[in-house]
């Protein structure tokens, strides 16, 4: 099955690129793994209070997928993989690809203005063509009407 991975956060432009991915993934019998990315803390000298930031972290994250998770439910009827995991962004999306030969496509979407984010400049910048799948840029800007069109 090709699936399309989506890392969601808390930017507008995660909303975007989940709806493109879902819009996709229902045209061509496809779906959806969301990826929810837990920065990886600074070693504190207490344990007890890393452990606890760790912990906060992912709990965060994990909000975050099951709401990304119930308004892909209720706009496409796709059941998503959510995934959540620690550490730096790239790498670990470039594990979850080499894991997985069934993910088709990266999915990302730029910031409507500004800078168009950290994954989006790591993955379109100097390592683009070395991807083994392609990577979808959905501009932040688009209106749901024309992710719709569109995808």
């Amino acid at each position: 099955m090709r699936i399309y991975l989506v890392v969601v956060d808390e930017t507008p432009e995660s909303g975007i690129a989940l709806r493109f991915a879902a819009r996709r993934a229902v045209k061509t019998g496809g779906g959806v793994e969301i990826l929810a990315l837990v920065p990886p803390t600074e070693f504190t000298a207490f344990g007890g209070v890393q452990a606890t930031i760790e912990e906060e972290a992912r709990l965060h994250a994990e909000g975050l997928v099951t709401g990304a998770a119930g308004t892909l439910i209720q706009e496409s009827g796709l059941k998503p993989t959510i995934t959540v995991k620690q550490g730096e962004g790239p790498k670990v999306i470039r594990d979850m690809i080499a894991g997985n030969p069934d993910i088709a496509a990266l999915v990302l979407a730029a910031a409507a203005s500004g800078a168009p984010g950290p994954l989006v400049t790591h993955f379109a910048g100097t390592d683009a063509g070395c991807l083994p799948i392609p990577l979808m840029i959905v501009p932040g800007s688009l209106d749901r009407e024309a992710i719709d069109r569109l995808s």
